[in-house]
């Protein structure tokens, strides 16, 4: 019989592959009873190859899905064994590997099917039939920057003003970003809706929430927080916390006696 719980193993994306991959996990999950989940926002697009049981994501079941950034938490809910491959993208891994304007997935979740098509099919089909998790993700590495690499070139403004926001902390000026690219406010607005799939004053509202939740889990104090990733005051990041993460930044932190978590 199987453990319960959650087991997972990560890789190391290739070199080719990190541009585009921030993780590359296999995972497996098997409960007593159904489990679910609040999923915080975050600054990357995901995509789960499963082959397992459905899970439930935004009430709707789906076994193999995609979705792009988004500015709200979800819910899932996982009942039965499930496993596969869960892969964490860049804006723009996500844009070469589905080609397609990013605005479309954003703040949704697709079977994986109706956006990658017979590949996604393939791929789940290939990785479910390698039982070495190790080989498995070896395969999802190679599958991954076959089909990311073939994939529409894009320009390197809009990673640059990516990387940029990130530094900061998303607390960089969108004024600030434009004027450095010598583009106007909307057409900075058109390239990140096709290229990250958020405005990017909502994208800079991600990265901020998403550096707040991990200093948090490291353990610093609330106010410090609110005061460097720059929330007005604690009302404005608990306020942010139940809007992108669906808790509060108490409900996160690490409890007397448990060792912070520095992810």
């Amino acid at each position: 019989m199987r453990a319960l719980g959650p087991v997972m193993v990560e890789a190391t994306p290739s070199p080719a592959l990190r541009p585009y991959v921030t993780r590359l996990t296999a995972y497996r999950e098997h409960y007593e009873r159904p489990v679910t989940r609040r999923e915080a926002a975050m600054p990357a697009a995901l995509l789960i190859l499963g082959f397992g049981a459905p899970t439930e994501v935004a009430g709707r079941l789906f076994t193999s899905f995609t979705g792009g950034l988004g500015d709200r938490f979800t819910l899932t809910r996982t009942s039965e064994p499930a496993e596969g491959v869960q892969v964490f993208l860049t804006p723009f891994g996500a844009r070469r590997l589905c080609g397609l304007p990013m605005r479309q997935l954003a703040n949704v979740v697709v079977p994986a099917e109706d956006v990658l098509g017979p590949w996604a099919r393939d791929a789940v089909a290939r990785l479910a039939e390698t039982p070495s998790w190790t080989d498995r993700l070896a395969l999802a590495d190679r599958l991954l920057t076959r089909r990311i690499l073939a994939g529409p070139e894009l320009g390197r403004e809009v990673p640059w003003a990516w990387a940029r926001l990130v530094g900061s902390g998303g607390a960089l000026r969108v004024s600030s970003l434009a004027d450095s690219l010598g583009w106007s406010h909307r057409h900075l607005v058109a390239r990140f809706h096709d290229q990250v799939g958020l405005t990017p004053k909502a994208a800079a509202r991600v990265i901020r929430f998403d550096r707040a939740a991990r200093l948090v889990r490291a353990g610093v104090p609330f106010a410090e927080v609110a005061a460097s990733c720059g929330f007005y005051d604690q009302a404005h990041l608990n306020r942010e916390f139940r809007t992108l993460g669906g808790l509060t930044p108490g409900q996160i932190r690490p409890r007397p006696g448990k060792p912070p978590r520095a992810d």
